[in-house]
């Protein structure tokens, strides 16, 4: 169940990545609240909270750790993503970082079914 809930956010984080990228080709003047730091904090930091709750209690029950390893990779690749400046590398390394992440759960949830 939080595997699910945190692709889903991974998804959301993706089409805000995108949505703002195209958004802002479109219309510079819309750029000023989806690119609020704190948007991408608070996210950062559900993402965080869900990627612990659900990788560590898949890893606990059923014992492997490439999703963990593989998740926390993600998670620190979007982290790496807030220190860069907005000129749409931010954009590619977040979806990256989410793209892993993503994987990780999903690779969470597979493990968890077989367990």
């Amino acid at each position: 169940m939080l595997d699910r809930l945190a692709i889903g956010l991974s998804g959301i984080c993706l089409v805000h990545c995108i949505a703002t990228s195209l958004i802002l080709a479109l219309a510079a003047s819309a750029g000023g609240l989806l690119f609020d730091p704190l948007v991408h904090e608070i996210g950062l930091g559900v993402a965080i909270l869900l990627g612990a709750l659900a990788l560590g209690r898949g890893a606990m029950m059923h014992g492997q750790m490439l999703p963990v390893a593989i998740g926390s990779l993600g998670l620190g690749v979007m982290m790496g993503a807030m220190s860069l400046p907005h000129d749409g590398s931010e954009s590619l390394f977040t979806i990256v970082g989410v793209a892993l992440l993503a994987y990780g759960h999903h690779l969470n949830g597979r493990a968890a079914a077989l367990a």
